[in-house]
């Protein structure tokens, strides 16, 4: 209980405030390779287990009939 006596809102606010001055925001170049990135390691991700889903199905159809 003595946690949330202590708690004070605005000066929370200030902290946060002062701690996103200090953060080093990326530039939009790199925000823009980074996005790149991330899409194609998704693509490859997504793709390499789509071909085990069609290998598995395909085994498995083999095995059933």
């Amino acid at each position: 209980m003595e946690n949330l006596r202590r708690y004070n809102p605005v000066a929370f606010l200030r902290q946060v405030r002062q701690e996103l001055k200090r953060v080093e925001w990326p530039t939009r170049e790199k925000t823009v390779k980074l996005t790149i990135l991330v899409i194609a390691a998704s693509v490859a991700v997504g793709a390499y287990i789509g071909g085990l889903d069609a290998v598995f199905t395909y085994l498995l159809t083999y095995l059933v009939k």
